[in-house]
């Protein structure tokens, strides 16, 4: 790790990356492995620990994604590159403009931070979630908010057919000793225990060839200790390539495939059950005593151009949790320009474009740059582009005089940043939680104990 005594050089370019997840991390790795300039990156996080969306996306038991951790840990060791958590950037932290002025350049890599709604009537019921809140209650973000809805609830319905979508949908159906291995936090992990959800509806708008989850995913629902997964062969032959998927781009191909293998299997009399619905679009959310006890659906026909048209036949399928997961958006961040169509900072190859012009010392990767698309490796051109145009512009970047370390005008600022020591005090924390109750490693998710934790390296 880079000392918080170290001055600046006239010579080094100094980098702030603004986000520890992978879009970040690749960019740090990008800037410190090139050989055009000598560089020292600063990666900084709102949150007191690492890897973004690897740590509090991932599904806890995707213990193989999870283990990307590993490679992202490796580039933020490098003695080129600092972790600083607990950074705010806008309201209550730094301004934009401040951190310019400690850095020769800032790549902000903020991801997109909120969920699209569905528009529909009925989505403010009680009951009615965003999965992301979902997946954050159970990945124990210090943010989350979950208030006991599945504690009401004996079926669900998720809404999209996305990776998300299978995640939270397994979780459901999940027996929670298949969850005692993991990092989940014990609150959540007690929660799923008592649940009482036995059917679980995952729910697309569109036919089986057009869905956005892999087929790697898929499988893993039939996988399930104590869970049938079951679909309807007539909702399926609806799809015009039903019946036959050769021509279909191969992952469509395979998905095809597998829920076809789901629909000829037969039924084991398992105590949860996963429902594939296609071809049915939310149009109300219904309720009764202000929580929701169902969704009313329309039929849906493919159109002939890739899309569906409504059918004006309806279908209500009856649940106490909905969970929507219909994709992301990013949200404007103070001081930088923002496009509401797009939700993303408008920019050209990565720098950042004020009023169509590059604004100096200013760069964007990952989803606020190019939207939220594409898996977890999709991150590394991402960032590698937007690296060679901050190289490019490197010559015209190098501040001429020479000032304190940035560290130092962070907390200046009135920040008080949590480094690398103050993460591994939270991963040893972790690891005694988890002894505690006879597990692993278990994550902590509220803001005070994570900070609290992260100080022991100075009491220490």
């Amino acid at each position: 790790m880079l000392k918080a005594s170290r001055g600046r050089s006239l010579t080094v370019l100094h980098v702030a990356v603004v986000g520890s997840g992978p879009s970040g991390v690749y960019s740090a790795q990008s800037l410190v492995q090139q050989d055009r300039v000598p560089v020292r990156v600063d990666v900084l996080d709102r949150l007191p620990c690492p890897y973004g969306l690897v740590r509090y996306g991932v599904a806890p038991d995707h213990e193989k994604i999870k283990s990307l951790q590993n490679n992202l840990r490796t580039v933020l060791q490098d003695e080129r590159v600092r972790f600083l958590g607990a950074v705010e950037i806008g309201p209550g932290g730094i301004a934009a403009r401040d951190l310019l002025r400690l850095y020769d350049a800032v790549v902000y890599c903020v991801g997109a931070a909120t969920d699209r709604h569905l528009g529909v009537p009925g989505e403010e019921l009680a009951g009615s979630w965003s999965a992301t809140e979902f997946v954050s209650w159970y990945s124990a973000h210090p943010d989350a908010h979950w208030n006991g809805a599945l504690a009401a609830a004996e079926s669900a319905v998720v809404i999209g057919v996305g990776n998300v979508a299978v995640d939270v949908t397994r979780i459901l159906a999940r027996g929670a000793d298949e969850l005692t291995g993991t990092d989940m936090p014990a609150a959540a992990l007690a929660a799923l225990a008592a649940s009482r959800v036995r059917d679980v509806h995952m729910v697309g708008r569109r036919g089986p060839s057009q869905a956005k989850f892999t087929t790697k995913e898929l499988r893993e629902l039939g996988s399930l200790a104590d869970a049938d997964v079951l679909v309807d062969p007539a909702e399926l032959a609806l799809d015009p390539h039903f019946a036959d998927p050769s021509g279909l781009p191969a992952a469509g191909r395979r998905n095809v495939e597998a829920l076809r293998a789901f629909a000829d299997r037969p039924a084991q009399g398992r105590s949860r059950r996963i429902h594939l619905r296609f071809f049915l679009r939310p149009v109300e959310l219904l309720g009764e005593g202000g929580r929701v006890r169902a969704v009313r659906f329309e039929r849906t026909l493919p159109d002939g151009l890739g899309g569906v048209t409504g059918s004006g036949a309806y279908e209500e399928i009856g649940a106490q949790l909905v969970l929507r997961s219909v994709g992301y958006r990013g949200i404007p961040l103070d001081g930088l320009p923002f496009d509401e169509q797009r939700g993303v900072v408008p920019n050209a190859a990565g720098r950042v474009l004020r009023e169509g012009v590059p604004s100096p010392g200013e760069y964007v990767a990952g989803w606020i740059k190019r939207g939220p698309t594409g898996v977890i490796g999709t991150n590394r051109p991402c960032a590698k582009e937007t690296v060679g145009s901050l190289l490019e512009d490197a010559p015209g970047l190098v501040q001429q005089a020479v000032r304190t370390d940035p560290l130092e005008g962070l907390r200046a600022a009135g920040l008080r940043p949590v480094e690398w020591t103050g993460w591994q005090a939270i991963e040893r924390a972790e690891a005694a939680l988890g002894a505690s109750l006879g597990r692993g490693p278990v994550k902590i998710g509220e803001w005070d104990a994570l900070l609290a934790a992260a100080r022991e390296d100075r009491a220490g």
